[in-house]
């Protein structure tokens, strides 16, 4: 129970689809976002729907960047910037947060997004397996969103974190990720609460979609693809969520707040 007074944070949990991302006409156009884990997966799908509404997008991974993820996020009338850094890295996340405002002059939205399964089990995972889900799952968003903070608040600005439905609901083998997501959850709340309501924070839970991390958990399997559909026949949709779903409702839920301020 939320106390009298206290702005509570918002959750979104996608474990189906229901939203048409193309129902909503969006302008995101003279915001600037920054987002985190953009190579593939989620991450990609959010800064692909972000770059279409019409936002500045800089977008980071570890990685290099395709030709692919530069068009998709260099729009028309809008700008996208890739930079190769390391959230879990403290020099490279004060530097990708000094690279968005040398950029874009302000940031208006945070997407905390990178982030990666670390499936072990609860009797097989190491020191080294736990520590590393930390750093990257829980450590990594909390720093990020501080070193946002000053920046965001000129503006009334929007954090987003995506965790898991692992945070809620999750199954054997999943441990140390679905320890973390859960913690995650706790962090989402605690800076609703007390950086709110200079800051909104969201929290969006997605569950099974059809990404490359999420298709690594199907080859694991002696049939990959027997588990598979038998996955999608626990959906009532018969069907997996898509990347640029979750990214509608990233885009939707920012885009609904910047309109409520005009």
């Amino acid at each position: 129970e939320t106390p009298r007074g206290v702005k509570s944070a918002t959750w979104i949990l996608c474990v189906v689809q229901p939203l048409s991302v193309t129902m909503f006409q969006i302008d995101l156009k003279n915001r600037n976002v920054l987002i985190t884990g953009v190579t593939d997966g989620i991450g990609r799908g959010i800064a692909r729907q972000m770059a279409r509404a019409g936002a500045n997008v800089c977008g980071c991974a570890p990685a290099d960047a395709d030709d692919g993820l530069m068009e998709e996020i260099g729009t028309p009338g809008a700008e996208g910037l890739y930079v190769k850094f390391d959230v879990t890295q403290k020099d490279d996340l004060q530097r990708l947060v000094e690279t968005t405002l040398k950029a874009f002059g302000s940031i208006d939205i945070l997407v905390s997004n990178a982030g990666r399964n670390v499936f072990a089990g609860a009797e097989s995972c190491s020191d080294e397996s736990w520590q590393q889900n930390i750093d990257l799952n829980l450590k990594a968003h909390w720093k990020l969103a501080k070193l946002c903070r000053p920046h965001l608040r000129k503006n009334g600005g929007v954090i987003i974190i995506v965790t898991s439905n692992h945070a809620f609901s999750t199954i054997p083998g999943c441990f140390p990720y679905n320890t973390v997501k859960t913690a995650l959850t706790g962090l989402v709340r605690s800076l609703a609460i007390e950086w709110g309501p200079e800051i909104r924070t969201i929290g969006i839970a997605p569950g099974f979609i059809d990404t490359p991390g999420n298709q690594k958990w199907f080859d694991a399997f002696p049939d990959p693809a027997a588990e598979r559909e038998r996955t999608i026949r626990l959906h009532p949709v018969r069907r997996l969520g898509t990347v640029d779903e979750i990214g509608g409702w990233c885009r939707t839920r920012t885009g609904i707040d910047h309109i409520l301020k005009k």
